[in-house]
């Protein structure tokens, strides 16, 4: 399957199963997210580049309401999840469209995005990474929270080891397992550092990983 097709297949899961795929939820998307947002000015516009169910759409709106967000995704039954999320609230929109091809044409102060960019080879990270940089204004932020790999191949297999450890003691399915070693597949992981320093190339005058646990981090981004 392809990355559209396994992320329609689970919309309506997305959501109850995250936090169990993820150790360190709470730290990862509300506490960085209450760090970040506590260290910034209100954004104008919002652009969440994979949004997938509007989750961490969600974790930024509680900090700004009054901002203005745009939630793109290329799976269309993720972005329903989404529209139900924040249904009758006029400033949150969804497109649906392929964010590693092109940009939506409005202006935006503020990307961000959350376990999308690890599907992309590096040399489409490369690319995005520069098209976002062309496209914020200056002072402009992205803030990236993903999924990465170690700095070495002995470490990342302590990471996967411990990763798939914890989802064996968890009350997923077998079919949730399955699926998620499928999606796995779909993966193109970089390091951390890696990351750096292709958004450093990319012109970005600061780049810092404010966030780390195993294989889940946050990075941002300063024009």
């Amino acid at each position: 399957m392809n990355i559209e097709s396994q992320f329609n297949l689970i919309a309506e899961e997305y959501d109850v199963n995250r936090r169990k795929f993820i150790p360190c939820f709470d730290d990862y998307y509300q506490n960085t997210t209450a760090f970040i947002a506590s260290n910034i000015q209100k954004p104008e516009r919002i652009i969440d580049l994979g949004s997938g169910t509007g989750l961490l759409a969600y974790y930024w709106y509680q900090h700004f309401p009054d901002s203005e967000y745009l939630l793109v995704d290329i799976a269309e039954d993720m972005l329903h999840v989404a529209r139900k999320r924040f249904q009758g609230i006029q400033n949150v929109s969804c497109q649906s469209a392929n964010y590693s091809k092109e940009l939506p044409e409005m202006p935006f102060d503020m990307v961000i995005s959350a376990l999308s960019i690890h599907h992309l080879e590096n040399y489409e990270k490369e690319m995005l990474f520069s098209r976002i940089f062309n496209a914020l204004p200056a002072g402009g932020l992205f803030v990236n929270y993903d999924q990465f790999c170690a700095g070495t191949p002995e470490l990342n297999l302590w990471y996967d080891r411990y990763w798939e450890t914890h989802l064996s003691h968890s009350d997923l399915t077998d079919q949730d397992i399955v699926l998620w070693k499928e999606r796995r597949k779909l993966d193109r992981e970089c390091s951390v550092e890696q990351e750096i320093h292709m958004l450093e190339n990319s012109g970005f005058k600061l780049v810092k990983c404010v966030y780390s646990y195993q294989k889940f981090s946050v990075i941002i981004a300063i024009k």
